[in-house]
This record gives C-alpha cells, structure tokens and sequence, in this order.
C-alpha cells in the first residue's frame, strides 16, 4: 500500500475514533444536567423541611421582638414565597455565588474550600489503604477458590460493609486509641502549633520547623481513615473476587498455564490487569461512599472537615451552607462518575459503542 493511502487510513480511524468519544462524552454530560437541576431541587425542599427557625436557633433562649425576627427574616430572605427562594438560589448557583452562611455571613464557597482539603486527605488515605488491601485480599480469595481463607476473606467483607460507621469508629476508640497511643480526636494534638499553608496537614507539618509535628499528624489520621476505609474495603475487596474468578476462567488463562508459566506471573501478569477493569468502575460509587461517609467519621473523630461543618449547619438550619455544600459534594461525585465513564470507556471500546 503506498504511504499516501496508508497514511489517510490512519488519519481516517483516528478521525472516527475522536469523534466515537467525542460523541460518548457528549452524551455522558447531557445526561448530569437533568441529575444536577434534581439534586438543587430535592436538596432544597428537604433543607426547608427541617423544623425550626433558624432566627431562633441562632438567637437561642433570649426571645426575640416579632419586629426584629421580622427585620432579620426579610435580611436573610426568608420571607420570601419558596419558589421565588428557590429561582434566587439557582440564579446565584449559575454566577457561582451560593450564598453566606446565616451563623458568620461568610461565604459558603470560601468556608467549603477552607475545610475541604482535612476532608480530601482523609477520604484520600481511606481510600488509599482500603484499594491496596482490598486488591490484595480479593486476589487472595480468588486463587484459593473454596479454601478456609477465601471463606474468610468472604466473610470479614460482608462483616465490614454490614458494619455500621458509628459503632465501628467509638469500638477503635475505646479499645484502640489509649493502649496504642493514637489521638482520638482532631489532625493534630494541642502541643503542636502549625500555620496551615495548604490545609493538607501532612504537608504543613512535613514543611514546618515543629520536630514530632509529621508523625502526630500521620497518628491522628490512622484511626478515622481506618474506620472510614472499611466499607470501601469490603467493596473493592468482592468485586477484586468475583472478577479474578471470572477472569481465572478464561481461555488465555488455561493457555498460558499450559505453556507452564508461573502461578505468581499468571496472576499478576496476565489475570489481574484484566480483572482490575471492573473495579475501576466501583472507584466512582467508592469516592461518594467516602463523602458520604465522612459525616459520621468526622463527627465521632471531631475533624475539622465538610462532615462536621455539614452537622453543625443541620443543627443551625444554615441553609446556604447545607444546600451548597449538599450541591458542590454532588457536583464533585457526578464529575468522578463521569471522569470514571469517560475512561472505562477509553479501556474498554464495547462501552463506548453500546
């Protein structure tokens, strides 16, 4: 074939595959608009169903003159019929504004982005620790099929996803926290004072002159990310098992133990990477479990994090910053979901076609 030809072959199957994706993706974002105008609205209407005043929560117990309460709902726009509240709450969404907190009038956009990261490095090392382990234990249960340790790795799984947050997190405090030396409460113990540069306190303590600083900080982390990882844990460790069976099975796999490879390169080499294929998918569903999760755990662990920040305004009935920050954590979970469609669909051609 002349070097013209070819050439205008591969610029043609290039041409079609860009646009095979471009038109995947097309069809992945036009189907998260419909998502994100139901999430503004359900999240509004049950943040409005919460009882209470929150002009008399944020007063308290003193009383309040009807002509002040008043005063301060039509500050707030309160008074306001709800779907004129709920058109102002979607117009300041679409300018990227989502309003001031009712407790300190500062913004719900820089409040979030200000606690954020103590939320971003603990769900980053749950999920690390529970990916690793999780791998590990499902190849385990996989290649001993029907043995006591698949048996198990099977039942501590289901033990694990069964468990609830709550329970698990007070049970390592009480009979891990003292006998261990591992801080139950906070990113970092009351001796050590670092200036938060970047919010990531491992990075803050690595850089600062405050000697113990580092390890305090990768202390106080270990118990939260632990209770926080274990669901994920249990999830990626069964769905690791069901796809090395599926994936032990298969014609390449037999043939490549007739050729006499061995055990460990069959599994690692050949089986695994093909088996990790469908865990990619989970990892989406893994990262809203961690959000999600971290309301509980940053709660029973006191960290500074979006879960407290989201208890205390329910507590509040701060609706700016439990619409918005409901709105920016669903936000970021379609955008993983979608970034996790968008490279299945790279890996596995089949997706992007059907």
């Amino acid at each position: 074939m002349p070097p013209f030809q070819q050439a205008v072959k591969i610029a043609i199957f290039f041409t079609k595959l860009l646009f095979t994706m471009f038109s995947f993706i097309l069809k992945r974002i036009l189907m998260v608009i419909p998502t994100f105008i139901a999430i503004t609205l359900i999240t509004f209407a049950l943040v409005h169903l919460i009882p209470g005043d929150p002009i008399e929560i944020r007063m308290g117990e003193r009383g309040l003159d009807p002509a002040v309460h008043a005063q301060m709902m039509a500050q707030l726009g309160l008074d306001l019929p709800l779907p004129e509240q709920y058109f102002n709450y979607i117009k300041g969404v679409l300018q990227g504004d989502l309003g001031n907190s009712f407790r300190n009038n500062e913004p719900v956009l820089k409040e979030f982005f200000t606690l954020f990261p103590a939320t971003v490095e603990l769900a980053f090392f749950a999920l690390l620790w529970s990916l690793i382990l999780g791998i590990f234990l499902g190849v385990i249960a996989a290649v001993k099929k029907d043995s006591w340790i698949s048996h198990v790795v099977t039942t501590l799984s289901l033990t694990g996803y069964s468990m609830p947050i709550f329970w698990w997190g007070l049970i390592l405090i009480l009979y891990f926290s003292t006998p261990l030396g591992l801080p139950a409460s906070g990113r970092l113990p009351s001796e050590f004072w670092i200036e938060a540069n970047s919010g990531f306190m491992l990075y803050d303590t690595w850089v600062s002159d405050e000697p113990g600083a580092f390890i305090a900080a990768i202390k106080s982390l270990i118990l939260p990310s632990i209770v926080l990882g274990t669901i994920p844990l249990a999830v990626v460790t069964r769905m690791t098992r069901s796809s090395m069976l599926e994936v032990l099975g298969e014609d390449y796999i037999r043939t490549a133990k007739a050729k006499g490879l061995s055990t460990t390169r069959i599994v690692i080499i050949h089986a695994l990477r093909n088996a990790l294929i469908p865990v990619v998918t989970v990892v989406g569903l893994i990262v809203g479990q961690l959000l999600s999760g971290a309301v509980l755990t940053e709660n029973i662990f006191s960290w500074p994090g979006i879960g407290k920040w989201v208890i205390d305004a329910i507590n509040a009935r701060d609706y700016p910053v439990l619409q918005g920050s409901v709105l920016i954590i669903a936000t970021i979970i379609i955008l993983v979901n979608l970034l996790v469609d968008v490279v299945y669909g790279i890996v596995n051609p089949r997706i992007r076609h059907t």
